[in-house]
């Protein structure tokens, strides 16, 4: 069948040629998604997916990745890239994707050219522009490629998240900062601002303090995104840049953020997170960046270890055991306090 083709074409490009694509359509995505889609392209790297599949020993090769949390994008076929202004068109992206693949015949062309005319398609069913469906779709394909066809056709396209606020709206929202009041001038190390954060199941905002690193500030939130969470909706094992797992998206005020240390750029590549380079990444660790202004962010569902043995590019380090699950340290809070 056609769309056995159309897979096939999808699966005989590696994460560079992705990535490639991605850099050479970000012109054509509008701003409200031109860095969550580079975020979602982080949260799912091509290259982890492939060695997992490949491994003699699954479960062995997770074990020593201390993977946690849930990195299937075939279990979150519709809600993976909840945080894209795009999602609210998923339901339509979806379509026609699987009409594309279903009248796909060649297998030598380019993914850039097979991205967008689907995404002029759904922008016309939505009436919407394009620059709005680009990100969506490359998420949908790359969805393809780690769901399998079947499972995604079967998908129901359910839109988990969406609400009337235009692009241009969450655009200018994330480049506001709180005011400080009329005296604010004179405030210090007490000027607060907001930190905006949505993952796969929550959403919501904390308080920061100027200069407060996102994690400590983040305790402050009662809300829990998964159960990693032990305070606050950001996982966090060890707040010294060792276990990764506090590890965020930033969608919105990258530059409100403290530069990125050596320390830090140099433990993204251990951990496998593929941080790009600049001091002001749209890939952090919550718990070494001081904030400065509002900021947006989307929390991954998973975290783990995995730079090294994947993608071979970083030194061997001696680092801090990671292996503790959030679980665990509930059980150590329990027995600890199981006398009082």
């Amino acid at each position: 069948m056609s769309f056995n083709k159309f897979e096939k074409f999808l699966n005989g490009l590696d994460e560079k040629s992705w990535l490639a694509t991605l850099d050479t359509l970000l012109p054509e995505i509008h701003e409200v998604d031109r860095l969550a889609i580079q975020v979602w392209f982080r949260f799912y790297p091509l290259s982890l997916f492939r060695y997992l599949e490949s491994a003699e020993d699954k479960a062995a090769a997770l074990h020593g990745f201390a993977m946690q949390g849930d990195y299937e994008l075939k279990n979150q076929i519709d809600s993976s890239h909840h945080f894209l202004f795009g999602h609210r068109f998923w339901k339509e992206t979806k379509a026609e994707i699987v009409k594309h693949a279903e009248s796909f015949n060649q297998l030598n062309g380019k993914l850039g050219d097979e991205a967008r005319p689907i995404a002029k398609n759904v922008a016309q069913k939505a009436g919407v522009d394009s620059t709005l469906t680009v990100g969506i779709v490359l998420a949908g394909l790359m969805t393809v490629v780690q769901s399998g066809f079947e499972a995604f056709n079967n998908a129901e396209g359910k839109v988990t998240k969406a609400d009337q606020t235009s692009a241009q709206k969450v655009v200018e929202d994330r480049l506001k900062d709180d005011s400080q009041g009329l005296f604010g001038f004179l405030k210090t190390v007490n000027k607060q601002y907001t930190i905006a954060f949505e993952s796969v199941t929550e959403s919501g905002k904390f308080k920061c303090f100027q200069q407060q690193d996102i994690t400590a500030a983040a305790m402050t939130s009662d809300i829990q995104t998964d159960s990693r969470c032990i305070e606050g909706p950001i996982p966090v094992e060890c707040k010294s840049a060792s276990c990764g797992t506090c590890w965020v998206g930033v969608l919105g005020g990258a530059d409100k953020i403290s530069p990125v240390s050596a320390r830090e750029a140099k433990q993204m590549k251990v951990f496998g997170y593929n941080q790009p380079e600049g001091s002001h990444p749209f890939m952090r660790l919550s718990c070494q960046s001081r904030i400065e202004g509002n900021i947006t962010l989307v929390i991954p569902p998973w975290n783990g270890v995995f730079g090294k043995k994947v993608y071979g590019n970083v030194e061997e380090l001696q680092l801090e055991p990671v292996t503790t699950s959030a679980q665990k340290l509930r059980e150590t809070i329990a027995e600890a306090t199981s006398g009082n």
